[in-house]
């Protein structure tokens, strides 16, 4: 029997798409699923093609975390130790890859799922997707970056009322909470989440990446250092073939063409 492809991957026009494929289970995680996205997110970083990351789900749901037939209930396996070496490791993946990833969520994100998405770049949701904080309802604790997030994006006491009380919302709360840049109806999901990744892909490589790495530092530093590295970026991105277009096609009142 051939091992389960719990991973598609695919690239087109400069946007790699990524899909979870594990549907029967809602993309849930496993050991496998594991290694395979980090495989799928290691080839896109390096492919000089790609410009735009897209991670999506099969299926009706984005991801619903840790698929728990998984783990052994005897206690044989660290939960500690499974979420340092795995989900760890995909959080601070995806917050270093140097190319803006924006998480398509087709469906329900539940557990490390939702984390997976908050973790990313942009979030497009489908108007019928749920966010699940779904830890304490089985007696665990928010992982994967949850608690960095999720207070960031949409305020301390909304996030711990979330994850405490093992809530849900729904796309549209959680759009106007400011946890998501867009949300489509089912029919204008797939032309929503191309016309994000489109934009992201035909912008300036160099300087979307620096402005990743700027806005991640400002979470965790001094106004000092962030202002000391934007001078730094910024001498960098000026020295870019594609400031140069940009100026240009400024001159030239023209849509910049950025390779």
């Amino acid at each position: 029997m051939s091992e389960e492809q719990t991973v598609l991957y695919a690239v087109k026009d400069s946007i790699a798409t990524i899909t979870l494929n594990r549907p029967q289970v809602f993309n849930a995680f496993n050991e496998r699923l594991h290694r395979d996205l980090r495989d799928a997110l290691r080839q896109a970083e390096r492919d000089n093609m790609v410009r735009c990351i897209v991670l999506t789900g099969s299926g009706k749901a984005f991801c619903s975390g840790q698929d728990i037939k998984d783990i052994p209930l005897d206690g044989s396996r660290s939960l500690g130790d499974s979420v340092r070496n795995n989900y760890n490791q995909l959080t601070l993946k995806l917050r270093s890859i140097p190319k803006p990833i924006i998480a398509a969520v087709n469906g329900v994100a539940a557990g490390a799922g939702f984390s997976m998405a908050l973790a990313c770049d942009f979030r497009v949701a489908v108007d019928s997707a749920r966010f699940v904080a779904a830890f304490a309802n089985i007696g665990l604790v928010p992982d994967t970056g949850m608690t960095y997030f999720l207070p960031r994006l949409i305020g301390h006491a909304r996030a711990v009322e979330l994850c405490m009380l093992g809530g849900t919302i729904d796309a549209s709360t959680a759009y106007s909470y400011g946890m998501l840049n867009a949300v489509a109806s089912p029919e204008e999901f797939p032309s929503k989440v191309q016309e994000w990744a489109e934009r992201l892909a035909n912008g300036p490589a160099t300087a979307l990446s620096l402005m990743k790495r700027s806005f991640e530092l400002s979470l965790n530093t001094t106004l000092d250092k962030v202002l000391d590295y934007e001078a730094q970026a910024q001498q960098i991105a000026g020295s870019s073939a594609e400031y140069a277009e940009g100026v240009q096609a400024f001159r030239e009142k023209r849509k910049p063409k950025f390779k």
